[in-house]
């Protein structure tokens, strides 16, 4: 049971694995890649090599690892991700730095990478001269030469091995305005073996990150710094469309207020929030277009959209400890009359916990205004989960307590008098 232990004074906390957390929080946030899903794990690699030749401690190592895996988290569209890898270098490339700069500055057991986040595609003329620790920037900087390596050898159309002195021309153009003349030296030294290159190579980069894996990072964290991670993971999925802006949030809200209500403990109530919060990670693997389509979806449309509850469980299932939590969010379209997707689990196995995210996120969705559609009213939408309840794709157990406090679920659906400040 999600590792966890009871202290004295009545509080419960996790024994998490924050690497994984951190290896999670990139596969989702690279899931936006679509076609290519690895640049932050490739990122990581180059940093720690280019790390190794500038004669890092272990310590910093891990640090620029890390660092590497979470530099785009603040990465949610299509759109902005094409834009950072189709141009070198952009004018609008500041945006998700400051977003992830704001996602992790206040989290504390991630605080620490936020500034070299916020500074990663800062030119180092400039960083030179910003209030920035000289650590910070080193690691800045370091992340901004590994990404733009990482860009040139993503987009070659030629074997990275004949391929690598063109990268290094290019971007040896930069040295003393864009890259520290010291890190570049670095990565040339780190570059000249072929290994280097090959093990960019996908099978590669999976073996690394778990070797990666294996370096003690279990940590005990309270369930109050699990739902901060959690608001974090939910805060990139909710930026992928502005139509759908806090639907996690508002899931997570609503979820817990039925559970509550349903009489489940205070510890089952926290873990339904999480995994309220963390249900449409999966989404982010979605196109933009497919998202934001004005209108019904084809049948090609549908089955992607299909695959976005699986992706979540993908993600959340590596994750020591959160075995429940990723059960519980990735059946969110699941239903009693097995017609749900994508499992198709026995009743049985369908927990109470499911059950009640499943009807939150059906019920949110159909109050929130959408640019093709008003948000439903208060009856209407009972409507529609009481005939849904009727064709048992929805638990009527659980529609009961919606029924009993219909203006509550619906104030809390539709955002009213939330605090949506995370």
């Amino acid at each position: 049971m999600l590792g966890q232990e009871q202290r004295m004074d009545g509080r419960s906390r996790l024994s998490v694995n924050l690497r994984q957390m951190v290896i999670a929080i990139e596969t989702a946030a690279s899931l936006v890649g679509l076609n290519d899903t690895q640049h932050g794990k490739r990122v990581a690699y180059i940093s720690v090599q280019i790390g190794k030749q500038l004669g890092f401690s272990d310590h910093d190592l891990q640090f620029c690892f890390d660092l590497g895996l979470l530099h785009d988290c603040g990465v949610s569209t299509q759109k902005m991700h094409n834009k950072l890898v189709t141009k070198l270098f952009g004018s609008d490339a500041q945006s998700h730095c400051d977003t992830g700069y704001q996602l992790l500055r206040d989290f504390s057991p991630l605080s620490k990478y936020a500034t070299p986040i916020l500074y990663h595609h800062t030119p180092w003329q400039k960083l030179v001269q910003e209030d920035v620790s000289p650590h910070d920037a080193l690691m800045a900087n370091l992340i901004f030469l590994a990404d733009r390596v990482d860009v040139l050898a993503a987009t070659s159309a030629k074997n990275l091995i004949l391929a690598r002195r063109e990268i290094v021309r290019e971007l040896a153009k930069y040295i003393g305005e864009y890259f520290a003349p010291h890190i570049f030296k670095a990565f040339e030294k780190a570059q000249a073996s072929e290994a280097f290159w090959i093990s960019m190579e996908e099978r590669h980069i999976a073996s690394f990150v778990s070797r990666m894996e294996q370096f003690d990072m279990v940590r005990e964290l309270s369930i109050s710094d699990l739902k901060k991670l959690s608001l974090i993971m939910a805060d990139i999925v909710d930026r992928k469309s502005h139509f759908t802006g806090n639907h996690s949030f508002l899931v997570a809200k609503l979820a817990r207020f039925i559970a509550e209500r349903y009489g489940l403990n205070e510890q089952q109530c926290e873990m339904i929030e999480i995994a309220g919060l963390l249900h449409d990670l999966g989404k982010l693997r979605i196109p933009d277009h497919i998202l934001d389509k004005p209108g019904p979806l084809n049948s090609e449309e549908r089955a992607i959209i299909q695959g976005h509850s699986f992706e979540t469980y993908e993600i959340l299932r590596q994750v020591e400890g959160l075995d429940e939590i990723a059960t519980w969010a990735a059946f969110h379209h699941e239903s009693l009359n097995g017609q749900g997707y994508p499992f198709h689990p026995y009743e049985q196995e369908y927990s109470v916990e499911a059950r009640i995210i499943a009807l939150a996120d059906v019920y949110q969705a159909i109050v929130q205004d959408r640019p093709y559609r008003k948000g439903m009213t208060r009856e209407e939408a009972l409507s529609v989960v009481t005939q849904m309840a009727s064709e048992r794709k929805l638990d009527p157990q659980i529609l009961e307590i919606v029924k009993n406090h219909q203006q509550s679920c619906f104030d809390l659906a539709r955002g009213v008098g939330v605090s949506t400040v995370k």
